[in-house]
């Protein structure tokens, strides 16, 4: 299991000699993977433990909160898919603490001291430490001093468009989720725990759970999509309805799914929802019969998309 280290980094202590990566790494999608790959093919040729360094909260969430992104995946998510790809050792860094950090204390007492570093790679316009003084060159004097290797790791481009958070976030809010899954390499996966709503799924015959998601991650686009939906280690093939509800007069953003076929108990259990395709905009009928009427296709069309795509298994890290 990936050992995962929190709280002062000056305090953190390595079990081993390490090839280190760091950046945010929200989404940990294709284009990370590409770098944490060729840091665990380091790794096993020199014999280093493989290590990741994420952020949280994320840096613009404290130094420019009006800029902060919606966030592709929790820490722990990202915990889980680090694990997945074998790295041993997970380091969250208390954004908020070593912001005023010194450049130089950071390269050398954290990455050189604490984690006992022999490669650190890291985005070309990679920078840290108060003021964001630090740099690329400042980490190359730290590691000639202290006997780590830097590299210095290019952004993933397809098609001339880079491969970044950035993309899948616009991708996810423009309710785009299959292509922003061909970027992640797996379905986009919102958590959340069942919520008590207001009962209009039962009093129509059909069952919702209503999910409290992370303020802070990024939902897809109003609309109605196809997704499976993990709980307690087993998946559902599930319909999933994003939006205020409008021909119940509206009213607060809901998320809230249909697990089909399913008949149990979901209040207070957090479920994954791993959005698979869209199926159409969210809209408001002239009766409730004819919203049973579309729900009940929804569901059947789901159903039928799910039919041709094997889920994901669950059983990471929660």
């Amino acid at each position: 299991m990936t050992q995962v280290l929190e709280g002062d980094p000056l305090t953190w202590s390595a079990p081993g000699p390490t090839a280190i990566s760091i950046g945010v790494f929200d989404g940990v999608h294709r284009g990370h993977r590409s770098v944490i790959e060729r840091l665990l093919r380091r790794s096993r040729r020199d014999d280093l433990v493989p290590t990741v360094l994420t952020f949280d909260p994320h840096p613009l969430a404290v130094v420019a909160p009006e800029r902060a992104p919606r966030l592709l995946t929790t820490v722990d998510q990202r915990i889980e898919l680090l694990e997945g790809l074998g790295v041993e050792v997970v380091g969250v860094l208390p954004f908020e603490r070593i912001r005023d950090m010194e450049p130089e204390t950071f390269a050398q007492g954290v990455l050189a001291e604490r984690l006992d570093a022999r490669l650190v790679a890291v985005g070309t316009d990679f920078r840290f430490g108060h003021d964001r003084a630090g740099d690329l060159d400042t980490l190359r004097k730290v590691g000639e001093r202290c006997g780590y290797e830097v590299v210095a790791v290019e952004l993933l481009n397809e098609n001339d468009h880079p491969i970044s958070s950035t993309r899948i976030r616009r991708l996810i809010t423009d309710g785009k989720v299959g292509e922003a899954a061909d970027i992640l390499e797996r379905p986009y996966e919102i958590r959340g725990r069942v919520v008590p709503g207001d009962g209009r799924g039962r009093e129509i015959g059909i069952a919702t759970a209503n999910l409290e998601p992370d303020p802070m991650v990024a939902i897809p686009r109003d609309g109605v999509y196809a997704a499976w939906a993990a709980v307690e280690g087993a998946v559902h093939p599930a319909v999933v309805n994003i939006g205020v509800r409008p021909t119940f007069d509206g009213g607060r953003r809901v998320v809230e799914a249909h697990l089909i076929g399913f008949d149990g108990d979901l209040y207070g259990k957090t479920v994954g929802l791993r959005f698979v395709s869209r199926l159409r905009g969210e809209r408001r009928f002239a009766s409730i019969d004819e919203l049973v009427a579309q729900i009940r296709a929804d569901t059947e069309t789901a159903r039928e998309v799910l039919s041709g795509v094997v889920p994901e298994i669950d059983g990471g890290r929660r």
